[in-house]
């Protein structure tokens, strides 16, 4: 097959991390420039003779001995000799996590990285999607096939498989990083259309809530912080890529709002803070993780409402979860519910002393407000009106405090790539005991808690931003044969 191309280079070398990452910037954007001018001369005057065909870089290690690594860190080595390679999207966006990994392999093995191209090709949507004034036509619509001149996507390498643990070694090569190229381009692509605005503006540390009302009290939050020179914090953005910097501007009404309203509260460095309302429901927890996930977040901690589920407890108390009973499903199939879903001690810690900073109340005395617990996570919102003798005696038997329909999908879906999680909980309603979520039921106690909720996990965010990365990224986490990279 005739096959117009970039010219073929060979790999290099690179001990500078900050140096390879330049070369991937540059193999990138020759690419994607490359297959966007094809692409609108194939628009303007109608198909090239020969097949269009680009190719993401890609990042290789080989080792031949068995690195003696701190095992303290979960990540930035292989665990056996062999060959191993990474396909790279967008490489400006991703800068500062590339430098740092392939900072640690090269100081932890002693070898060099090579860059250049990999087999992969790049699907020309994803190559033109930073440019917003060029539009691929869905298939039929333009004058000749598209896939007969340029690649799609390809769902052979937009998969989980490296993450679930089920990829399987090609030509004898190891994954490098948790996901391909691809799969990343297309949760780029479906970030910003579920949050309406850009993947860049992410911020490390990931809040997500089933509560419209967070997002006002975040912004507020956000205002006072731009207004104080000693936060840190640069600028916000909401809805639209919508932007300010100073906290008495203003910011433009949404007329449309995206399915997933997400919020960032920026730092220079990326260590600032994003709320993502996910709305209700185990599959908007999954769809928001499962491409939030590509970013490699430090954390992600739902702070949500629920059902508390003992008598003890009153609307506006707090539920810190330490375990999860997975009664949605809706991950069963990427991770089977045997799997146990462990609490994080630096999450839990970091969480609790939030509690106590917010609410003035320590040790004992916090548990008047506080549970910590097993949290169930139901796909059914109205299970209360089917028989309850069998939802009950299970919820009875595992020793849950609340229910909800998010956080268990949120934990699993972090133990699964690898994001440290966490949740805190604040009780809405009691169902089992007559309180239904029903209006007028609020009491002063309970509205002052969701003030102080969405705090708290602030705080908890600030406390995680102080500790070192090696400390939030838990071993537990990692499987027997692990991608170096986080």
């Amino acid at each position: 097959m005739n096959m117009l191309s970039p010219p073929a280079e060979a790999h290099k070398a690179f001990h500078d991390p900050a140096a390879a990452v330049k070369e991937l910037q540059r193999l990138y954007t020759e690419a994607t420039e490359f297959l966007c001018t094809q692409f609108m001369q194939a628009m303007a005057k109608g198909a090239p003779a020969a097949h269009v065909r680009a190719f993401y870089p890609e990042i290789r290690l080989t080792t031949t001995s068995y690195a003696q690594v701190d095992t303290r860190l979960s990540y930035g080595h292989v665990s056996t000799p062999g060959t191993y390679a990474a396909t790279i999207t967008r490489p400006d966006l991703f800068e500062n996590y590339l430098v740092q990994q392939i900072g640690l392999l090269v100081s932890n093995h002693g070898q060099p990285v090579e860059i250049g191209y990999s087999d992969t090709p790049m699907p020309v949507h994803f190559a033109v999607a930073n440019d917003a004034t060029i539009n691929v036509p869905q298939q039929g619509a333009a004058e000749f096939p598209l896939r007969d001149v340029f690649d799609v996507p390809d769902l052979s390498t937009t998969n989980d498989d490296i993450v679930n643990g089920t990829y399987e070694t090609k030509d004898g090569i190891g994954p490098l990083a948790p996901f391909t190229a691809q799969r990343i381009d297309y949760s780029l692509a479906r970030l910003a259309h579920y949050t309406a605005t850009d993947p860049g503006h992410f911020q490390n540390h990931v809040l997500f809530t089933n509560y419209q009302f967070y997002v006002s009290e975040f912004e507020t939050y956000a205002r006072t912080q731009l207004d104080d020179p000693a936060s840190g914090y640069t600028s916000f953005v909401s809805t639209g890529n919508a932007t300010i910097t100073a906290g008495d501007q203003a910011l433009p009404e949404t007329l449309k709002m995206p399915q997933m309203p997400t919020y960032h509260l920026k730092r220079e460095d990326g260590s600032g803070i994003t709320l993502v309302n996910i709305g209700v429901g185990p599959s908007n927890a999954k769809t928001a993780t499962d491409h939030i996930a590509v970013l490699r977040p430090h954390a992600w901690i739902m702070v949500g409402h629920c059902a508390g589920l003992r008598n003890s407890q009153a609307l506006g108390d707090f539920v810190l979860a330490h375990a999860y009973l997975r009664e949605d499903h809706v991950l069963d199939n990427d991770l089977p519910p045997w799997v146990p879903v462990p609490a994080l001690a630096e999450i839990q810690i970091a969480l609790e002393q939030a509690v106590a900073q917010v609410t003035s109340l320590e040790g004992y005395e916090l548990k008047r407000i506080m549970r910590t617990g097993t949290v169930a996570s139901y796909a059914d919102r109205n299970w209360e009106l089917r028989d309850q003798r069998g939802p009950v005696q299970r919820l009875s038997q595992s020793r849950a405090v609340a229910l909800d329909m998010e956080s268990a999908t949120i934990a699993a879906n972090g133990y699964r790539f690898r994001v440290p999680y966490g949740t805190l909980l604040c009780v809405s309603d009691k169902p089992l005991h007559g309180e239904l979520k029903l209006p007028g039921m609020a009491s002063d106690f309970y509205k002052t808690q969701v003030a102080n909720h969405l705090m708290i996990g602030i705080r908890a965010m600030e406390r995680l931003r102080e500790m070192p990365l090696e400390r939030i990224h838990s071993r537990k986490l990692r499987s027997f044969d692990e991608t170096a990279f986080l």
